[in-house]
C-alpha cells in the first residue's frame, strides 16, 4: 500500500500525458517484443530462444547497400574521401532540409510508383520517421477529441502515433475476412454514421496502402471510392504508403497520388501522404519520415512543426547521394521485390503443407496467418491463450490479431524479412512441428471421446495412446497440447 501511495505521489508531480497509458505499451504487440528481448534467439549462443517475427524490418538487401557504400565513400562525411564536406554538413541547417535531399526523395518516390506521377520537392517535409510524420499531421488536421476513421485491422503503433500526445481518437471501420478485409463504401458509411451518433467529430480517414498487417493493396476502384467518400464528407485523407516498394507480385501498387491526377472533382487540399525510408530501403534507424501534402497551408505548418523531429544533415547528405544514383535505385527496387517474393513464397508454402492458410497478399514484410481452427474457443481470450503458447513454448514472436484491432479472433501477423535464411527455416520448422503435433493430439482426443461414448473396453488402447502422448515421445510439451 505504501509503495502504491508513493507511486501515485510521484505521478502527481508529472503531466497527465507523460503518465497515461496512451503509448499502448501494454498491448500484446509490445509484450511479444519484450519476450524476445528477454530471451533472444541466436543460432549458437541461444538456439532455443525466441525468434523475432513481430518486427516488420527489411534486412534482405543490405548486401546491395553495403556494396554501394564501399563504392561511394564520398557519400559519407565520416570517410577520408568525404571529410572535406564535414563542416558544410555539420553546421546549422534550417528545417526545410538540404535541397538535394528533398530532390532525391521526391525522385525516389516517383521511381517507386513506376514514374506514373511526379512529386514536388518543395512539398517534401521531413520528420523523425513515419511515427513523427503521423503525429505531425494529426496536430495539423485535428483538435483533441476529434477522430480519424481507420479500417481494421490496422498497425498497433497508430494508437501511439496519432493519439497519445495529440488527444485525437481513432474510430474503427470494421472490415471482415468474408471479403478478405476489403475497405468498402458501406463499411466507411456505417463507421461515419456511428461516430456521428456518438457525437464524435470525424476529421479524416487514415488508410495504409500497402496494408500493415494484411500485405494487400487497394485497387483503383477502392481508391476512387475512398477519395469520393472523403470529398463527400469534406474530411481529410491520410495515406500511409511506407510499404510502396515492397510489392513483389501483381497487381501493381497504385498510389493515391495517381487518383489526385486522374480525378478532376477531387479536392486536393484534403489529400496527404506519409512516407519513409524505414521499410522500402530498410533504414528504420535513420528515422527518415516524410509528409507530402497537396495542401499549401499544411505544408507550411508541418514544416514549422518539423523542428521537433528533423533528420540529421549527415543522414540527408548520404541519402541524397544514394537516391540520386538511378542505376542503383532501379537495381535495388527490382532485387528487393524479387527477394521479398521468394521469402514470402517459401514461408507461406511451407505453412500450407501443414494446412495453415494465409491471406493472399503481394506486398509488405509480413503475411496474415489464419490459426482460427487451432483456437480452443473462438474468442479473443482464446486467441491470446494460443498466442502465449506460441511465444512461451514454440518460441516465436508472432503478433495476435487483437492487437491490430481485428474484428475476428484467430489471425496473426508474421514478419518474414527481418532474419537470414537459416533462422527462417528454423522458425518454419518450429511452427510446422507445433501444428502437426497439435493436429495429431486433437485426433487422439477425438478418438478417446468417441470410444468413451461407445462404452468400448479399450483401456489398453488408451494406455498406448497415453504412451504416445508422453513427454518422451513429444517434441513439445505445451499447455495447449496438455489440454
Amino acid at each position: 500500500m505504501v509503495s502504491i501511495s508513493k507511486n501515485n505521489q510521484k505521478q502527481q508531480l508529472l503531466s497527465k500525458i507523460a503518465t497515461n497509458d496512451g503509448h499502448g505499451e501494454n498491448s500484446p504487440y509490445f509484450d511479444g517484443w519484450k519476450a524476445y528481448a528477454n530471451n533472444p534467439f541466436h543460432p549458437t549462443d541461444n538456439p532455443t530462444g525466441v525468434i523475432q517475427m513481430g518486427l516488420a524490418e527489411n534486412q534482405l538487401c543490405f548486401d546491395l547497400i553495403q556494396e554501394w557504400m564501399v563504392n561511394n565513400p564520398k557519400a559519407s562525411i565520416c570517410t577520408v574521401e568525404g571529410a572535406e564536406n564535414f563542416q558544410d554538413i555539420a553546421i546549422f541547417q534550417d528545417y526545410h532540409g538540404l535541397p538535394e535531399f528533398r530532390q532525391a526523395v521526391a525522385r525516389f518516390m516517383e521511381k517507386v510508383r513506376g514514374d506514373r506521377v511526379t512529386f514536388d520537392p518543395n512539398r517534401i517535409v521531413m520528420s523523425g520517421g513515419a511515427t513523427g510524420a503521423h503525429e505531425m499531421l494529426a496536430f495539423c488536421l485535428a483538435d483533441p477529441g476529434d477522430a480519424f476513421l481507420v479500417p481494421t485491422p490496422y498497425y498497433p503503433g497508430f494508437d501511439r502515433d496519432l493519439r497519445w500526445r495529440t488527444g485525437v481518437q481513432l474510430f474503427p471501420v470494421v472490415c471482415e475476412s468474408c471479403n478478405d478485409f476489403k475497405v468498402t463504401t458501406k463499411a466507411l458509411e456505417e463507421a461515419y454514421e456511428k461516430a456521428q451518433q456518438s457525437n464524435i467529430k470525424i476529421k479524416g480517414l487514415l488508410i495504409n496502402n500497402p496494408s500493415n498487417p494484411l500485405g494487400t493493396l487497394l485497387d483503383k476502384d477502392t481508391l476512387r471510392d475512398i477519395v469520393t467518400f472523403i470529398n463527400s464528407k469534406n474530411i481529410h485523407l491520410v495515406c500511409d504508403e511506407i510499404y510502396a516498394a515492397t510489392v513483389f507480385d501483381q497487381p501493381r501498387f497504385i498510389s493515391v497520388s495517381e487518383m489526385v491526377e486522374e480525378m478532376i472533382e477531387c479536392n486536393t487540399d484534403l489529400i496527404h501522404i506519409v512516407y519513409s525510408l524505414s521499410k522500402d530501403l530498410g533504414f528504420p534507424g535513420f528515422r527518415v519520415g516524410i509528409v507530402y501534402s497537396y495542401n499549401d497551408t499544411v505544408v507550411n505548418i508541418s514544416r514549422k512543426m518539423s523542428s521537433f523531429g528533423l533528420v540529421s544533415t549527415q543522414t540527408q547528405h548520404m541519402l541524397a547521394s544514394m537516391l540520386s544514383d538511378e542505376i542503383f535505385v532501379e537495381k535495388f527496387i527490382a532485387e528487393s521485390s524479387e527477394r521479398l517474393g521468394k521469402r514470402q513464397g517459401m514461408f507461406t508454402k511451407g505453412l500450407a503443407q501443414v494446412g495453415i492458410s494465409t491471406l493472399k497478399s503481394n506486398a509488405g514484410l509480413f503475411f496474415w496467418m489464419d490459426l482460427r481452427r487451432l483456437l480452443k474457443e473462438a474468442t479473443f481470450d482464446g486467441e491470446l491463450e494460443l498466442w502465449r503458447i506460441i511465444i512461451n513454448e514454440v518460441k516465436l514472436n508472432v503478433s495476435p490479431g487483437c492487437s491490430f484491432h481485428c474484428s475476428e479472433p484467430g489471425w496473426f501477423r508474421v514478419c518474414f524479412a527481418n532474419m537470414d535464411d537459416e533462422t527462417m527455416r528454423i522458425a518454419l520448422r518450429r511452427i510446422r512441428n507445433f501444428v502437426l503435433q497439435t493436429k495429431g493430439l486433437n485426433n487422439i482426443a477425438a478418438i478417446k471421446k468417441q470410444c468413451s461414448r461407445s462404452k468400448l473396453q479399450i483401456s489398453l488402447s488408451f494406455r498406448r495412446l497415453d504412451d504416445f502422448n508422453s513427454p518422451a515421445h513429444s517434441p513439445m510439451n505445451s499447455p495447449l497440447v496438455r489440454t
